[in-house]
């Protein structure tokens, strides 16, 4: 399973060559459903790869047929609620209907080939699922992004993709007709929506007439079969692909040892659909092993929405990044009760330690840790059965070795390792510790967040001369985003705080809302090298020596 990076790092992961098939005190702790001990699985882990794989065929397909002859629960494949009280359940044999009629209207109404490249912009909604499988059964290469892009996020994606389709809603569709007439490649446009929209399809309605008969494509397991555009500390967003079997296969590892799923479980992960941990815990570690998955639209992130559908709902395994679980603890309640979860997992940046005490105090469930990139999966985890170190990442996973190394080396690969670009430690029982990351990457709220994105926007702003952008410690965010701007002669007796907010206003216009600093110093200058370059790593170090 080849998985192509680009990041320089002190830890290393050995790649093995494969051939492929893989497939309070009131609070009873349940054991784990797939682990036995760490040792025996790793020794006796073996993955086997086909010539070709897809997982709409082999995965999806398999657990319809399942199901057919009862040899699957009755539990649903996919179950989604919103706060109007509407409900969406399928199973997988409805899975299967409703992603050949969305296949056939990429394949017929857009005459999309295999290999074409589709975006996806969209919350989380059902259609973003069926536009996933879709995409498998079609062969088409699927880009998702998040809502929060601008215009010139878009362009970009849409420009050096050279998508010929793109798939979202009534709100982000203004965004895509502001800039289309600069992206010739791009020819179909779909919309989900209620109502018509003069030069889009409508996809609710061009499935009802779709027909649900469809061949799934032939893909071979290394063909591509998704790109996420993630940051970088230099430069605009890198494309990273992922091909059939490094998704459709590698995350059932995900899914087996760290999410510890079955049939019987129901899993909800609450990432953005514009991010890889969607993919990861929303739609191949679940479905990999039968089990359901379960999303609530939220349009923004509401922790008390989330305590109170844990509560009401027979959610078996929930999935959150480390900031979530800070609020939560936050905005906790003696009347929550967790009846049905029996696993939390969380993964995107460290989780602080006191976070992982107050939710086991509360719910007398331990916090397993996992780390992994865009460009992997499941690099390291703590594994139900597992011991917990706090503030630890736990152990290699099963499909891989990871190793200390001591010298910096520019190469993304070192024969058979993988460079990840992050700094840790192996302690004398095998666990992974770790320190930081050897790049600029800011990891905020579980975004990923390159300084050169920001820096920009900032330097648009007539007033800023030029600025610097680090991580700054956070309470509840664990890191975020800082500015230290220089100003042009004449706004230097500008009122500070008026200057902040405005700076910050104009980076969430000029680029994705999330990105924006929410601290900003002013400096009469910027710390750098005889070259010129500025010294980040100074900066950084200011901050985080403060805490």
């Amino acid at each position: 399973m080849n998985i192509f990076l680009r990041i320089q790092c002190s830890k290393l992961l050995r790649i093995p060559k494969v051939s492929v098939r893989a497939f309070h005190k009131d609070y009873r702790v349940p054991a784990p459903q797939n682990f036995s001990d760490y040792e025996s699985v790793k020794q006796n882990f073996k993955i086997e790869v086909p010539q070709y794989f897809n997982f709409a065929k082999d995965v999806l397909d398999h657990w319809a047929k399942m199901e057919k002859i009862g040899k699957r629960p009755s539990s649903p494949a996919f179950w989604w609620i919103n706060d109007n009280g509407e409900e969406v359940k399928w199973n997988f044999q409805e899975l299967g209907l409703l992603s050949k009629k969305l296949a056939n209207v990429l394949n017929e109404f857009c005459g999309l080939k295999k290999g074409d490249r589709v975006i996806v912009i969209l919350p989380t909604i059902p259609e973003w699922w069926l536009t996933n499988v879709a995409c498998l059964r079609t062969g088409t290469v699927l880009i998702p992004g998040t809502i929060q892009m601008t215009e010139n996020d878009l362009l970009y994606r849409l420009q050096t993709s050279k998508a010929k389709c793109i798939i979202t809603n009534d709100t982000f569709a203004r965004t895509v007709d502001s800039i289309a007439h600069k992206c010739p490649v791009l020819k179909y446009k779909l919309i989900v929506s209620e109502k018509p929209k003069e030069g889009w399809g409508n996809l609710r309605e061009m499935m009802k007439h779709a027909s649900a008969d469809h061949i799934c494509e032939k893909t071979r397991h290394d063909e591509t079969m998704t790109i996420y555009f993630t940051s970088g500390t230099t430069g605009s967003p890198k494309m990273t692909a992922h091909t059939h079997s490094s998704y459709g296969l590698g995350l059932s590892i995900n899914g087996r040892y760290w999410l510890d799923l079955t049939p019987s479980d129901i899993i909800w992960n609450t990432s953005d659909t514009g991010w890889a941990k969607s993919a990861w815990s929303s739609i191949f570690s679940p479905w990999s092993l039968g089990a359901c998955v379960f999303v609530r639209y939220m349009p923004r992130f509401d922790p008390a929405s989330i305590l109170k559908t844990l509560s009401s709902f027979p959610i078996t395994v929930f999935c959150s990044a480390p900031t979530a679980y800070r609020m939560l603890v936050l905005k906790w309640e003696s009347s929550y009760k967790f009846k049905n979860l029996k696993h939390c997992v969380t993964a995107g940046e460290p989780i602080n330690p006191e976070v992982s005490e107050q939710w086991k105090n509360k719910t007398g469930l331990d916090i397993y840790e996992g780390y992994g990139q865009t460009e992997t999966v499941l690099i390291c985890g703590t594994f139900k059965g597992m011991k917990i170190k706090s503030g630890c990442m736990g152990k290699p996973s099963p499909a891989f070795d990871v190793k200390d190394e001591p010298l910096r080396t520019a190469s993304a690969f070192r024969g058979d390792f993988y460079v990840t670009g992050d700094r840790g430690y192996m302690d004398e029982d095998g666990y992974i510790w770790f320190i930081g990351r050897a790049d600029d990457i800011i990891l905020s709220s579980g975004y990923r967040i390159g300084p050169f994105e920001v820096e920009s926007a900032l330097v648009e702003h007539p007033a800023v001369l030029e600025s610097a952008v680090v991580s700054s410690p956070d309470q509840i965010r664990g890191e975020v985003v800082k500015a230290f701007v220089v100003l042009k002669p004449d706004y230097k007796s500008c009122d500070p705080e008026k200057m902040k907010k405005e700076l910050q206003e104009h980076v969430k216009r000029t680029t994705a809302p999330y990105k924006y600093p929410r601290k900003v110093e002013f400096v009469h200058e910027l710390p750098k090298t005889i070259s010129g370059k500025i010294k980040r790593n100074e900066l950084r170090k200011k901050e985080w020596g403060k805490v």
